[in-house]
């Protein structure tokens, strides 16, 4: 199948560096990439402020309208959330179909979401996009006759689609609501049963989700594509010591999420908040790493999760073309698919948790082998030695310091 012709468009604020800009240009064109696009020219603006009807001048709109024809292009897209009256008036103006940033992530998200919970989230994202933007927005809707208050005969085919988008938009936070409900019973039982919760956070596409297979061995679905993961997945893995945890891997981040869909994504994302200890992937290799790692940490930060232990972990060390200097401690720079280099990120996790847990020392008689078995698997041992004489194990390890275990060491 061919691949749909795109023209790429963005303006450049004077104030904004040219890093940043680029790298969201180029975000813009994998976006694209991933959502089948292929783009054939990329139109940029200098320019202080938007245009509050066309988002650019006159001028370059007839400049985009003659790149679209000369390349055959079906589809321009911005850089931008554009209103609803600029999209209109620029698709007016340039003779094809125009959609922006928010939308292209919106259609991409909408490919990706395999499980119930992530189709509703991204149909009610969708959907409360799209109501402001039915055509005929802005205009005072015809009602003919009928008297103040009624609804009368006139009502146009707009209001009836727009009532009909209103009653499914409730309808999907009513069902997502429960969903929403049962996720707080699940966490609420993992919390009583004291797991320990390991949540994998980083940019799209830095390698989450080769790290959480590799270490879980599960099947989670990973590609070189933005959004490659959308439902959250939780699975069992064992630390060196012996310590279970449960890692999630979460849906990637991006710089510019529309709104809708962080407000959509928030059950997703809110895994990270209910994590013990965070994991921050990093592509070290990608050119704008360092305000793509700052994006994450100011998301992190917006849910409240900012104040959690946090390891840096620099993935695709294998691609660096000179040396790397991390810009986040305690940090590991390594190739996630080199099994060496996983066992040091889970080596890595015990050591930062030992600075954040109490250390103890414990007798256990070998006659409580139940309880043998909770020290081993809700905390750190780091030596463990049987006594004939007392019949009984010495432990030395680390265990957090509200976990209800450590009522029993004296």
């Amino acid at each position: 199948m061919a691949k749909e012709l795109v023209v790429l468009v963005a303006r450049k604020d004077p104030f904004e560096q040219e890093e940043r800009f680029q790298s969201s240009l180029e975000e813009l064109q994998s976006l694209t990439e991933t959502a089948d696009g292929e783009v054939c020219k990329i139109i940029t603006q200098k320019r202080d402020r938007v245009h509050p009807a066309t988002y650019l001048g006159e001028g370059k709109l007839e400049e985009i309208k003659e790149a679209a024809e000369d390349a055959e292009a079906e589809l321009v897209i911005f850089n931008d959330e554009l209103s609803p009256g600029q999209l209109r008036n620029i698709a007016d103006r340039v003779g094809v179909r125009v959609i922006d940033r928010s939308q292209l992530i919106l259609d991409i998200f909408a490919g990706r979401a395999r499980t119930k919970e992530g189709k509703l989230q991204v149909e009610l994202a969708q959907l409360q996009y799209l109501l402001p933007r039915l055509s005929g927005q802005g205009t005072a809707l015809s009602r003919l006759g009928g008297g103040i208050g009624t609804r009368g005969p006139g009502e146009t085919k707009l209001e009836t689609d727009r009532r009909h988008i209103q009653r499914r938009i409730d309808d999907i936070k009513k069902r997502l609501d429960t969903v929403v409900k049962q996720r707080e019973q699940y966490r609420k039982r993992r919390k009583e049963n004291r797991a320990f919760q390991v949540a994998i956070v980083g940019y799209t596409n830095a390698g989450k989700s080769t790290f959480f297979n590799r270490v879980t061995d599960s099947q989670s679905f990973e590609e070189d594509l933005l959004f490659a993961t959308l439902d959250p997945l939780t699975r069992q893995m064992s630390l060196p010591s012996g310590f279970l945890a449960l890692l999630s891997d979460t849906v990637g981040f991006i710089q510019d999420l529309p709104t809708t869909l962080i407000a959509a994504f928030r059950s997703t994302l809110e895994e990270v908040t209910e994590a013990d200890f965070i994991v921050h992937m990093v592509d070290a290799s990608h050119p704008d790493h360092i305000q793509q790692e700052k994006t994450v940490l100011k998301l992190l930060d917006d849910l409240g999760a900012g104040q959690l232990p946090i390891l840096t972990v620099y993935n695709k060390k294998d691609l660096l073309k000179e040396d790397f200097i991390p810009h986040s401690f305690p940090s590991l720079t390594v190739s996630v698919h080199d099994p060496i280099d996983r066992k040091r990120v889970l080596h890595k996790i015990e050591e930062v948790l030992k600075e954040e847990w109490s250390e103890y020392d414990v007798f256990v008689p070998a006659s409580e082998g139940k309880r043998l078995q909770q020290f081993k698997a809700y905390s750190m041992i780091t030596s463990i030695h049987f006594y004939e004489d007392k019949e009984g194990y010495a432990l030395h390890g680390f265990i957090h310091p509200h976990h209800p275990l450590k009522h029993q060491i004296l």
